[in-house]
């Protein structure tokens, strides 16, 4: 563009811009004084040439005099209303493709110009015109138009007080956009569309965001959107995998290509969004599969709502997720009950589920999982009459790593003997909570919650599970004892609770677990080099391995490393001085 109009001035040193831009400007009009044949095509003429012209001399026009001035080209197109004529040529289709012309003038003006220019009422005006023009039916120029959308919504992106000068105009643009994105067949136009929602839908605060969301129906819009997409998985083929997907939606491979735009909607969305996607989406899509008799439906439904989980950004949509699993009565205890569901991939998504809520930072997810239940501590009976309770938070430790048998040892074979590298993914792993301790209430009957129900429930079948069941099992025991809470950390870190009847801990349901396992290799010869043959399978450095005992000897794996993570939370969790 600037190298144009500089070999233009070094033609013509004394050429004057403004007589040039009318120059082309005249010469657009002349044509159809003087032009006899209408069935001409516009790039037969040199419309399009002189609409390049006069747009190459508006842009190194402002080079010249900065941005804070107005050029005498640009007072010339705005004094004379020359973006008002362009767009009732356009509408006119006269010559046939002019429509095209000048929706790529307004697309290239708007984006090329330096200075904001969309507030100008005789910009703003046409470009109100243009876009009712968008999304007709029969349009050829759809491609041109998601373009021309766009760069509106870049500009309104890059200068919100614009909103309130152009509010039709988005309104015009959800019912274009909607067009395009129903539209058939038009993956590029669709994904031009895609762009403009996700730009529009950032205005989340201010009057801008205010505006945006009372005024027009981008909220509708955006969940119905989702709902359609979410539509087009195919349910019966989907990779039920996807609860274990930990990949950015850039990053998602094709293998889960269909889910990429369903789990970009759900980092975009503001309150009002997020109601309309609680509604449209969660209430009246989602939870009828969730509560369906068909396991592949449930596996699904769970697997797409434990990667939308994942990757929300937006907290009034996490607030709304939460409210909607967690407050549902007739969908929380279900979802619960099924981390223990006779199906271990419905098992293993519905776990999976809870450890990504329980990454995630709003208050009632804790409160509602565990702590209501733990609040009164009537889990503790008080102690007999002249025992001593008084213990080190060190030994903690060293009740964890030596609650693991010599004799089913197996890590320190291969050198991985030490907790070393536990320790240091615990520091980061270690989260606080800010509610304090309570005090015991005596005589209240305790029911642990659903949720340590099932886990205590899996965790006592331990060497009987999948192994990846029982990894995703053990993630989610370890994330809650590394929440800093106290109530927390007494019933799964303490080994010394005096626990009251019919109570259980965590502590407790491993001596238990480690009973019936010094029973079951009884049974086995040669345990020490089974052990170290299906710990190399398990690291890659073995493709052979016995099918006898598999399940056990990898429960037994499972159960070393898992108390060694225990040991290093407790330890990471120990006051500075005793650390």
């Amino acid at each position: 563009v600037l190298s144009r109009c500089r070999s233009l001035t070094q033609r013509e040193p004394t050429v004057d811009l403004l007589d040039s831009f009318v120059d082309h400007w005249k010469s657009i009009t002349n044509y159809y004084i003087e032009t006899t044949d209408d069935s001409r095509p516009v790039r037969q003429t040199e419309i399009p040439w002189r609409l390049r012209q006069m747009l190459d001399i508006l842009v190194y026009e402002e080079k010249q005099q900065g941005v804070e001035e107005t050029g005498a080209c640009l007072e010339y197109l705005l004094q004379h209303k020359l973006l008002e004529t362009l767009c009732t040529l356009g509408k006119a289709q006269y010559p046939p493709g002019m429509s095209q012309q000048v929706l790529l003038f307004f697309c290239k003006f708007l984006s090329q110009m330096q200075r904001p220019v969309l507030h100008l009422v005789n910009v703003y005006r046409p470009v109100q015109k243009l876009i009712r023009l968008c999304a007709l039916p029969g349009s050829q120029t759809e491609k041109e138009e998601a373009q021309f959308l766009l760069v509106i919504c870049s500009r309104i992106k890059q200068d919100p007080d614009t909103l309130r000068h152009v509010l039709e105009l988005i309104r015009c643009i959800d019912d274009s956009i909607d067009s395009y994105l129903w539209s058939p067949q038009r993956g590029s136009v669709s994904l031009k569309a895609y762009e403009s929602l996700l730009l529009v839908s950032g205005l989340q605060s201010g009057s801008s965001g205010e505006t945006l969301t009372h005024h027009t129906q981008l909220g509708e819009l955006l969940a119905g959107r989702l709902l359609e997409l979410y539509s087009l998985l195919p349910m019966e083929s989907l990779d039920p995998g996807l609860h274990q997907l930990h990949l950015s939606v850039a990053q998602i491979t094709d293998t889960h290509l269909s889910l990429t735009p369903v789990l970009m909607y759900v980092q975009v969305l503001s309150v009002k969004l997020a109601q309309c996607v609680r509604q449209v989406w969660l209430s009246n899509v989602l939870q009828p599969q969730l509560l369906h008799t068909c396991e592949q439906m449930v596996l699904v439904s769970t697997s797409v709502l434990c990667a939308a989980v994942r990757l929300v950004q937006s907290l009034s949509l996490l607030d709304q997720l939460v409210h909607f699993l967690l407050r549902t009565e007739s969908l929380s205890h279900l979802l619960l009950q099924r981390c223990d569901h006779i199906s271990d991939q419905i098992s293993m998504a519905s776990l999976s589920l809870v450890e990504e809520l329980l990454q995630k930072p709003h208050r009632d997810i804790l409160d509602v999982l565990v702590l209501g239940f733990l609040q009164s501590r009537s889990y503790l009976s008080p102690p007999a009459a002249g025992v001593d309770d008084r213990h080190t938070e060190v030994n903690e430790t060293g009740d964890f790593l030596c609650l693991v048998p010599v004799q089913v040892r197996s890590a320190q074979l291969l050198q991985e003997g030490g907790y070393e590298s536990y320790v240091h993914d615990a520091h980061t792993l270690v989260s606080t909570h800010t509610l304090t301790h309570t005090d015991l209430c005596e005589g209240e009957e305790f029911f642990e919650g659903h949720l340590f129900k099932v886990l205590f429930d899996r965790l006592g079948r331990i060497l009987e599970q999948p192994y990846e069941l029982n990894l995703q099992l053990t993630a989610v025991l370890s994330r809650l004892s590394a929440f800093s809470h106290p109530l927390l950390h007494e019933y799964l870190l303490n080994p010394y609770i005096h626990l009251s009847r019919c109570s259980r801990s965590l502590f407790s349901v491993l001596i238990r677990v480690m009973g019936e396992l010094m029973q079951r290799i009884q049974q086995i010869s040669n345990l020490t080099d089974r052990l170290l043959n299906t710990r190399r399978h398990l690291l890659g450095l073995n493709h052979n391995t016995g099918l006898e005992h598999l399940t056990l000897l990898r429960g037994v794996i499972v159960l070393e490393e898992f108390c060694k993570e225990l040991a290093a939370i407790a330890f990471v969790k120990l006051p500075l001085d005793q650390n």
